[in-house]
């Protein structure tokens, strides 16, 4: 798989990367909850001193798979987790209107050089539309994440926001699929999230100096 991220294609093998720990925004369950107490509001999952990566998958198997998509949404930073949303619709193309395929052209633009127009551009696009939509959600996302300089990190309630539209957009995809496949979606949706936590924290790795 290819993502295009910072204005790079960067070609993906989801299973084949080792999973940078230490380079993660959030080592354990409880620094993320600590970090986003929005999170504590989204999720009925009690925050534990689990590694992010293993709590997440554990959400998996709970009575409400549906919160390891909160979590992950909240993981990841912002400008990735818009391009996860994307990617996450991106595979359900078939069950979206035009106007959420318009929307997802301008959250690809905007990922890939996130420029204060385009964010303008998908965040007024989103607002005209009637209703929410799953790819309005993740429009909006990037938009108000467009707001700072080039989608990086922003204030904890600026990233919840962001965090919370994905997680929405995300989710709303996934109630337009057949229920005898959601659940095996949405494992895969989590799972693609979960590699790009991954390689988020092998870029942080990397960025450290040595």
């Amino acid at each position: 798989m290819a993502i295009i991220y910072g204005a790079k294609v960067v070609e993906g093998n989801w299973g084949g990367i080792v999973a940078m720990v230490n380079g993660l925004r959030f080592k354990t369950a409880r620094d993320l909850f600590a970090a986003y107490p929005a999170a504590s509001q989204d999720m009925k999952a009690t925050p534990t001193d689990q590694p992010s990566l293993e709590f997440c998958r554990s959400l998996l198997a709970s009575k409400v798979p549906e919160e390891a998509v909160t979590f992950c949404a909240y993981l990841l930073p912002d400008r990735a987790a818009v391009w996860w949303g994307h990617e996450c619709l991106n595979h359900l193309t078939e069950l979206l209107e035009e106007q959420d395929h318009r929307l997802l052209a301008l959250v690809h633009d905007w990922v890939s050089e996130p420029l204060e127009h385009r964010s303008h551009a998908a965040i007024n696009e989103a607002s005209a539309v009637g209703q929410r939509t799953p790819a309005v959600w993740i429009a909006l996302a990037a938009g108000q994440n467009g707001m700072s300089a080039y989608g990086d990190e922003t204030s904890p309630q600026a990233s919840s926001a962001t965090a919370r539209a994905v997680n929405a957009g995300i989710l709303a995809g996934l109630a337009r699929v057949a229920l005898a496949d959601r659940l095996s979606m949405l494992i895969a949706f989590v799972e693609m999230g979960i590699h790009l936590a991954e390689m988020e924290g092998a870029r942080n790795l990397s960025d450290e100096p040595s």
